[in-house]
Order: structure tokens, then sequence, then C-alpha cells
């Protein structure tokens, strides 16, 4: 998706950025705040261009947009096999037993 259809799908905040910067930094707006219209929301204000922070911006928001759209595949229930069944009840037979001398029941 070029540029020009993710800024028309969004809409565009100029702010002040907060941090150190002196005169320049609190007097010009130069931070963008991008809100999707999927409730993403993406800001940038490193740089002291506008036109800068809006390209970090929208990198920002592709990159969320990309996590919001991954669907992991669908997990399909798996049976146990003959042998692990055996092996555990097995395992619960010997457990039983210690537990049973432990008692002092003598089966």
């Amino acid at each position: 998706m070029d540029d020009d259809s993710l800024l028309a799908q969004c809409v565009v905040h100029f702010f002040r950025g907060s941090g150190p910067g002196g005169q320049h930094r609190n007097k010009t707006e130069t931070a963008v705040r991008l809100v999707h219209w999927s409730g993403a929301v993406a800001t940038a204000q490193d740089q002291r261009s506008r036109e800068q922070n809006l390209r970090m911006a929208l990198v920002r928001l592709r990159e969320k947009l990309a996590r919001l759209a991954y669907r992991p595949p669908p997990r399909r229930p798996t049976k146990p096999t003959r042998a692990s069944k055996v092996r555990r009840v097995e395992s619960k037979k010997k457990r039983a037993a210690v537990k049973a001398m432990r008692r002092g029941s003598f089966e």
C-alpha cells in the first residue's frame, strides 16, 4: 500500500514534541500522530522535520497493521497414541505402588 492511500485511511495530528530541544522544540509542531480507522496509532517525534516524522510514523503504522493482520494457523487436536497411553498407565501403576508401600498396605 502506498503512502497516499494509507494516509487517506488515517487522521493526521501534528503536535509539539516533548523532551529536550529548547526553543525550536517548544515552538514548532513537528511531531506526528497517525490514527488509523482500525484503531492503530503510530507517533513519531524523533526528527526536527515534519516530513521525516511523517515518514517514520507511516513505517511504524505499517508494522502495527502487519501485526494486527497476522492470524496464527488453526490448531488441530491430536489423540495420544496407544503406546503413550500404555506408558502413562504403567507409570501411574508404579507410582501408586510406591505410595501404597509408604502407607504400609501391601497388596
